[in-house]
């Protein structure tokens, strides 16, 4: 027997919109048995409307994330995965990906992609997007007790060589299943891919999340043609694909800093790959940057691209005072007029918040700070428009005045 979940009045126009998710404080009661993680339920309006199908997910905010808005569809079967996942391929395709100079991108997008906890990204594919290494991460309890399904429709629709798992423990901890080799198909060693022509080599022990930053793909374009003559700082640089943009768009000097020796290595090696010229250092980003004011070195162009700082809302303050503080110390080191461009990957540190960080760390750096462009994730992390927690990446590329 299916259950039902019935909703409270006021808690329906954004799930009839197309807003994804159920979360607790919207559920009025549960009807028939108690669910177990995974299994599908029914959610429906106080008039007895269906609003769509999920899977339940009993330990978190979010209990329901839905996956149909039918009845037809049939969850325990993995056509409707096969559907998306060609839906997922005709999406990219239409805005160009794959292609001669770009065979590593995100194919499925959670739920831009009408798929909730399901992420999808592409190491080497063909001009089809078949073939090459398909790394995953499978988040809710539903998908994991359907890996199965997900497993086939993955094969029939991509043909990939190899299936790389990529879930992270915390999600499996919050959803209450224990991580498995369900999902993995063959070996990888290596994700080999190419961006806007670049050649890259990351080992997958390497690898951060599903391997690669494919949602700044637009950033670094604008870093590449923003570099020409300029000396460049790539802070916080993972394997250099901004450092390496930069070196490749003819800037005078690109000087790129992380803290993780091994990604320095990689980032090195993928320097030597493609012919391009880039000084790599080990160091704490915020312990390097006074550093290199006193020793008298300025940039023209400064990126700050730190890593997520704010995963839950609870972390917001604090994300905005690192956010701010580290705008302030870089602020020493970019000649007046020179470009700062800061990012954040965190929903609760959104583009009104950067700029924020940026006007008072930029005014506290003695200088003032003037956004010229604002950009976001890349097309290939689509968002449905009745959804806008999944907006997560804010970049603001600003001017900044003399003192």
């Amino acid at each position: 027997m299916t259950v039902t979940v019935h909703l409270r009045p006021g808690h329906v126009q954004p799930i009839w919109a197309g807003h994804p998710w159920v979360y607790a404080q919207a559920i009025a009661r549960i009807e028939g048995p108690r669910p177990e993680p995974g299994d599908e339920v029914r959610v429906i309006d106080p008039q007895g409307r269906l609003l769509g199908r999920g899977f339940w997910s009993p330990r978190q905010a979010i209990p329901v994330r839905l996956f149909a808005r039918d009845d037809e569809t049939d969850l325990e079967s993995p056509t409707w995965l096969i559907e998306r996942l060609h839906a997922a391929t005709r999406r990219r395709r239409a805005i160009g990906l794959p292609d001669a100079d770009t065979n590593g991108y995100r194919l499925m997008h959670a739920e831009g992609d009408d798929v909730p906890g399901l992420v999808i990204d592409r190491f080497g594919t063909d001009e089809h997007g078949r073939g090459g290494i398909a790394v995953v991460q499978a988040g809710t309890a539903g998908l994991r007790r359907r890996a199965h399904l997900l497993v086939a429709a993955i094969e029939e629709v991509l043909a990939p060589a190899a299936i790389l798992d990529r879930t992270p423990a915390s999600v499996a901890k919050g959803e209450g299943f224990e991580l498995d080799t369900k999902l993995e198909r063959g070996t990888v060693t290596q994700l080999t891919f190419r961006e806007r022509g670049l050649a890259y080599e990351i080992p997958t022990e390497l690898a951060q999340k599903t391997g690669y930053y494919f949602d700044q793909r637009a950033l670094r374009a604008r870093v590449e043609a923003l570099s020409k003559d300029r000396r460049v700082l790539d802070t916080y640089c993972y394997v250099g694909p901004i450092a390496l943009s930069a070196a490749r768009g003819a800037a005078k000097s690109v000087l790129a800093i992380d803290d993780s020796l091994r990604a320095l290595e990689v980032a090195m090696q993928c320097a030597r790959l493609n012919g391009l010229s880039v000084r790599f250092e080990r160091g704490d980003v915020r312990q390097e940057l006074p550093k290199l004011a006193a020793a008298g070195e300025r940039f023209d162009l400064v990126i700050l691209d730190p890593p997520k700082l704010a995963p839950k809302r609870g972390d917001r303050d604090g994300a905005i005072n690192y956010q701010t503080k580290l705008i302030e110390q870089a602020a020493a080191v970019v000649e007046p007029g020179g470009i700062m461009v800061v990012c954040s990957c965190s929903t609760a540190l959104g583009a009104p918040e950067l700029a924020r960080c940026l006007a008072i760390g930029a005014r506290r750096g003695g200088r003032s700070a003037t956004v010229l462009e604002r950009l976001g994730q890349g097309g290939d992390h689509p968002v449905p428009a009745a959804f806008p927690e999944g907006i997560y990446l804010s970049t603001l590329i600003a001017e900044l005045s003399a003192r």
